[in-house]
């Protein structure tokens, strides 16, 4: 993460840093985010360089929206952000913000992840700019980024409402130097003053609103037209594409003689700008990640265009791609050279696993870490939807097969964020059966995140612990067990006992996630001549464990000393060492 000064600097940002920057130098008082890559270091770069903001991780998304929108409310600029299924969880305050409107400045940024780098789907989030009638700006770059968040603000509180910004995997994490300036502070916040016919969403005020929406879209699509944010740039009238997002970088290094109309406005349309800029061009190209969202509306125009064939729907762009889009041809998949996902070494889940397995468990899984236990060998997660469901579809599966062997899991953060609501279903509607948490205290996926039952903020400051045994007690549960994962006979023992009751029990297998911990052993002693080649130790799925072409092993120097190999290696193959070490 870049090192940010509060001063006027050349400075090296990633997208996600730059939306930060830009938003602390529009006067941004309050940010609320629940972490989801690609964009959870919004919220880090706010909380670590800008002591000033107001900045906390949330409970899920949908908490976070609301506080950044009571802030706003409340008269100071605001900023919520999360991932495109994290805008799922939001959707509900969202919808109505958009009737609402704000009196502070409201920016509402939400990380598309185009090619699935780390999301369970490839959602388009610009269908919900028109669905919430709500404006919605698109950078192509770290630098853009950065000048739209400050922009956002003023179009926020001239138009009054909440506005999107959207990014994508590649403008987050890209980095680029700029210019930063000064903050801006904002006007004084005034009285807070009651405005039922504002604020208070019942059906006579609703249907007021909606007709000021209707009018507010009206005039955005006007400023639209004259703004900065949606630009033609011509040369060779013969070809010309209409583009956005990271599509443009790709498409000015591929042809940089073309015209080009980049939309940095995507909704509403700068409709008349659109016709003006095709009437200019002899083939007009419309190129976009994704959903053809751009090129839905400019043919319900009556315009005629070129448009990507369908295959270039799905995943995310490449330059390489770029003459054969253009060419109208079906994408020619590029492979990239990949590591396989896995657990990492050491993980205390992949002994929960390991132990599923034996048992020969159905598993209901969920969002995080463990999510990587569905690939092989391990293949022992079997479902995995969405935040919560690895407790929801269990009694859902449940209910379709009761004879069947089920348990769910789900991580401490997650069931913070999701969980509680479907245990509490679970035990309100009787239902039987296993729930494990796998408590890492951390949110460990996108990078080890506190959370409410780590006991400390987003700026490290301690905090009320919440205590997930009592949590789940509260939920109405009788059975809950605190276990730790890395002893492998009480936690078989204890698993088979819950399954063969009558009720429904919570597991919370509790141990750090070794990132955090950073507690290691010295790798086991393998002794190659009592080794039989059975491939039982490979199983566990270790990176730090490697097949040779005789069916042996090797084990590299990263090993964490976990012993888990050591535990299912049948023939006394591998012993472990004593003596523990603090880091390597």
């Amino acid at each position: 993460m870049a090192k940010l000064n509060q001063t006027k600097q050349i400075a090296f940002l990633s997208g996600n840093e730059a939306i930060a920057q830009g938003a602390w130098e529009a006067g941004l008082k309050v940010a609320a985010a629940y972490p989801g890559t690609p964009s959870t270091e919004i919220l880090e770069t706010l909380a670590a360089h800008y002591k000033d903001i107001d900045a906390q991780w949330s409970v899920n998304e949908k908490v976070a929206y609301e506080v950044a929108l009571g802030a706003a409310i409340g008269g100071v600029r605001s900023l919520f952000a999360c991932k495109h299924v994290g805008l799922n969880v939001a959707m509900d305050p969202l919808m109505t913000s958009s009737y609402t409107g704000i009196k502070g400045g409201f920016v509402v940024v939400v990380a598309d992840d185009p090619g699935l780098h780390s999301s369970q789907n490839e959602q388009d989030s610009r269908w919900v700019a028109i669905f919430s009638k709500l404006p919605m700006l698109e950078p192509s770059s770290p630098s853009e980024a950065y000048e739209y968040t400050k922009l956002a603000y003023e179009i926020s509180e001239t138009f009054d409402t909440p506005v999107m910004l959207r990014s994508t995997s590649r403008v987050s994490h890209t980095k680029e130097d700029l210019e930063t300036g000064s903050r801006i502070e904002p006007a004084p916040v005034g009285e807070l003053t009651p405005d039922i016919a504002k604020y208070v969403m019942v059906p006579k005020n609703a249907y007021a609103k909606h007709i000021l929406i209707e009018e507010r879209l009206r005039k955005l699509a006007a400023m639209a037209e004259k703004s900065k944010l949606n630009r033609i740039e011509m040369g060779d009238k013969k070809l010309g594409f209409i583009t956005s997002g990271v599509s443009y970088n790709y498409l000015k290094e591929s042809f940089p003689n073309a015209s080009f109309l980049k939309l940095g406005m995507i909704y509403p349309f700068c409709d008349k700008k659109i016709a003006q800029f095709a009437k200019s061009v002899k083939q007009l190209v419309v190129v976009e990640e994704l959903d053809p969202f751009i090129a839905t509306h400019i043919k319900s125009l009556g315009i005629k265009i070129t448009t990507k064939h369908p295959s270039f729907d799905i995943g995310e762009l490449r330059p390489e791609y770029m003459a054969d889009l253009v060419a109208g041809k079906k994408k020619k998949e590029v492979p990239a050279t990949t590591r396989k996902p896995v657990l990492c070494r050491g993980c205390p889940h992949r002994f929960v696993f390991n132990t599923l397995r034996k048992l020969k468990f159905f598993v209901t899984g969920d969002i995080g870490c463990y999510t990587l236990a569905a690939t092989p060998p391990m293949a022992t997660l079997h479902t995995c939807v969405c935040m919560g469901a690895g407790i929801t579809l269990h009694e859902g599966i449940r209910r379709a097969q009761p004879g069947k062997k089920i348990a769910g899991v789900i991580g401490d953060s997650t069931f913070v964020a999701a969980g509680i609501t479907g245990l509490i279903n679970a035990v309100y509607n009787k239902v039987k059966g296993i729930i494990v948490i796998l408590d890492n205290s951390t949110t460990a996926m996108t990078g080890g995140q506190h959370h409410p039952a780590t006991g400390k903020t987003i700026k490290e400051d301690p905090t009320k612990k919440l205590i997930l045994e009592d949590l789940v007690k509260a939920c109405g549960v009788d059975n809950v067990d605190v276990v730790v994962p890395y002893k492998l006979d009480e936690l078989e023992n204890l698993l088979k006992k819950r399954m063969d009751e009558d009720a429904l029990s919570v597991i919370i297998t509790r141990s750090p996630c070794r990132l955090i911990e950073k507690k290691y052993e010295p790798a086991p002693i393998y002794e190659r001549e009592k080794c039989k080649a059975c491939g039982v130790c490979l199983r566990i799925d270790c990176p730090a464990i490697h097949k040779q072409p005789d069916g042996t092993i090797e084990i590299d120097e990263f090993c964490a000393g976990c012993k888990l190999c050591v535990a299912v290696c049948p023939f006394g193959a591998l012993k472990p060492h004593d003596k523990a070490i603090e880091t390597k």
